[in-house]
């Protein structure tokens, strides 16, 4: 019987229940370190009888980080924020905490330690998001140099806060944003053989592009890298089959919520404006440094390391999002008689 010991640090969230099933399932005692332990409750059925121990921490208290730690053989750190509130800021959460967790593993002996940052960290960008995570990948490996980092891109599945957002738009909204296109037209004429033509061109390139990544197969990939001494050190890039514009992301969603609605297209100075009023709201839709960060492709570069060095093929965003958008479509366009037990549409 696997006796390893594995502290999961925001084990509770998205990416945290998918890891916490498949450690289970591994077997060995996993602590999942959340703040509020009530909160986690939803996870105890992903294990056997003792095997998850909900571990009350407040990620920000050094002393409780270490006590979560202490006598683990693997630490996993998947905590992150998206926007700033109260004292939860990107440094507080991304460069802080990394460090401290990093800090309590080494001091604590631990083996493995797998930091999970995002693509995108950069020591140079304009975004704080960005920026603050590859503090935290600095802060992490100047303490645990041989821990993994792991940077996915968008991560989706049932419960993400990408795919679900802009399909909760489609019930109300006329429309739909495309960040980063242009906002006039591009008019382009054309003479072939004396016939003169006219097009026009809406949304350029589609907008900032992204690679969006299966929830499921991040957390496989966290998996194997936890296995596979050969991966300590190294920084892995995950993202999906396919790269998508911000164009062709909306349609995805259009595709699969079964609604037709304008895309708008929508420049970063406008986009900016808007975000200025609703990062007021208690959960932001938008904020400007969201903004800036989409001023930067969110793709794996050409020489990361990435799913195949795992010896993992990561699932196609059109194979999932059927799954969990087809709740958004309207009831005229539902089978109310699916085969087999699945969800189907017309």
């Amino acid at each position: 019987m696997d006796r390893r010991v594995t502290t999961v640090f925001g084990g509770s969230g998205f990416i945290g229940r998918h890891l916490v099933r498949r450690l289970a399932a591994a077997g060995g005692e996993i602590r999942v370190a959340v703040r509020d332990p009530e909160g986690g409750a939803h996870l105890k059925p992903l294990g056997d009888a003792g095997q998850l121990v909900l571990w009350q921490t407040e990620v920000t208290d050094a002393a409780q980080v270490a006590t979560a730690v202490a006598g683990a053989d693997t630490v996993v750190n998947l905590v992150g924020i998206l926007y700033e509130s109260g004292r939860n800021t990107f440094p507080a959460i991304h460069a802080k905490v990394a460090g401290t967790v990093a800090g309590a593993a080494r001091a604590a002996g631990v083996k493995r330690l797998v930091h999970v940052s995002a693509i995108g960290a950069d020591s140079d960008s304009t975004a704080q998001y960005a920026l603050t995570k590859a503090a935290g990948e600095a802060a992490v490996m100047d303490t645990f140099a041989d821990a993994t980092i792991v940077r996915p891109s968008v991560v989706f599945g049932p419960e993400d806060n990408f795919f679900n957002m802009f399909a909760g738009l489609t019930r109300w909204s006329p429309m739909l944003p495309l960040f980063g296109c242009p906002l006039l037209p591009k008019v382009s004429f054309t003479n072939e053989d004396g016939n003169l033509s006219l097009s026009l061109d809406l949304y350029g390139d589609g907008g900032t592009k992204f690679q969006p990544v299966y929830v499921g197969d991040v957390a496989e990939a966290i998996t194997v890298i936890l296995g596979d001494n050969a991966t300590r050190g190294k920084h892995y890039e995950l993202g999906g089959p396919s790269v998508y514009s911000f164009k062709q992301i909306m349609e995805l969603v259009l595709k699969h919520t079964g609604r037709r609605r304008v895309l708008a297209p929508i420049p970063f100075g406008i986009a900016t404006i808007e975000a200025w009023f609703l990062e007021k709201l208690p959960k932001p839709l938008l904020t400007r440094d969201q903004v800036e960060l989409m001023k930067t492709d969110n793709v794996v570069a050409a020489s990361a390391l990435g799913f195949a060095d795992l010896g993992l093929e990561p699932t196609a965003a059109e194979v999932i999002l059927p799954t969990y958008l087809h709740r958004f479509r309207t009831p005229a366009n539902r089978d109310p008689h699916p085969a087999s037990g699945l969800v189907t549409w017309r």
